[in-house]
């Protein structure tokens, strides 16, 4: 379950600098590369809002998948030295020295 999330979660993250990679700062953007046909179709404006949704979506399903992969994270192994497995480890025990 854990390699699914993980190849979710990259195939989130390049569509995530899809997204940034093609966002202009100056508001131009996907929109400034098409010339006017964008702008009667869809608007700078409106282009522009579905690279900001599609950057928040793209952060929220990464965010979402993170936390949820810790759901699924199996407790580390711990193997003693007598060869028996345990999730936890305990502290060893304290030697005292014999009373006279």
């Amino acid at each position: 379950m854990i390699a699914i999330i993980t190849i979710i979660i990259l195939l989130t993250c390049v569509v995530l600098g899809f997204f940034v990679l093609i966002q202009n700062p100056k508001g131009g953007g996907l929109s400034g590369s098409f010339g006017s046909i964008s702008s009667q179709v869809m608007g700078v404006k409106q282009s522009t809002d579905v690279m900001e949704k599609g950057t928040w979506v793209s952060i929220s399903i990464i965010a979402g998948l993170c936390i949820l992969s810790i759901m699924f994270a199996s407790k580390p192994q711990i193997v003693d030295k007598k060869g028996k497995q345990s999730t936890t480890q305990s502290a060893p025990a304290k030697k005292t020295a014999p009373s006279k």
